[in-house]
């Protein structure tokens, strides 16, 4: 495992934005969850590039 903090805790937002995705469709909040979405992939690319 990396000891490099900063790209775990990018994963974890991005796992962490993947839920709210899975809930606000749920909501029926499409563009919400698109937003949301988004956000999932950048913070979990960042967490993947930084480790």
């Amino acid at each position: 495992m990396s000891d490099n903090w900063t790209a775990i805790a990018m994963v974890f937002v991005g796992l962490f934005l993947i839920g709210g995705v899975v809930s606000l469709l749920r909501q029926g909040l499409k563009i919400g969850a698109a937003v949301c979405g988004v956000g999932a992939a950048m913070a979990l690319l960042a967490g993947v590039l930084w480790w």
